[in-house]
């Protein structure tokens, strides 16, 4: 099972193997408060895209192929997760105020494909 959460959200149980999947550390948020068990930077988009999408609503559908494009060349990476999430639950973290326009999403999705 993999979920997605906000990392300034109250850390729970719940969330199994919670795995940062932003390149920059949430502002603010000490890595004592995250309990994040990886971070792994690697997955996230490229500055680049990050900084074109700059969480715009109306560029969504073009930022989910773009950034769908750059995951296919990050097989390594998607392998670890795939890998934590046979062996349990996997929350997915990212710090984007827009729940339902960010990395995390495209990510999980991926992911489940």
């Amino acid at each position: 099972m993999i979920k997605i959460k906000r990392a300034y959200e109250d850390f729970d149980d719940d969330d199994g193997f919670r795995v940062l999947v932003d390149r920059l550390w949430p502002r603010g948020l000490s890595k004592e408060d995250a309990h994040i068990d990886l971070w792994l930077k690697e997955i996230a988009p490229t500055a680049e895209l990050r900084q074109w999408f700059a969480h715009d609503p109306k560029r969504w559908s073009d930022f989910r192929s773009k950034y769908r494009h750059e995951l296919s060349e990050r097989t390594n990476e998607i392998a670890t997760i795939q890998d934590k999430a046979k062996h349990g639950k996997i929350t997915l973290l990212y710090a984007a105020k827009d729940i339902e326009h960010n990395n995390a999403v495209v990510l999980k999705e991926v992911l489940e494909a």
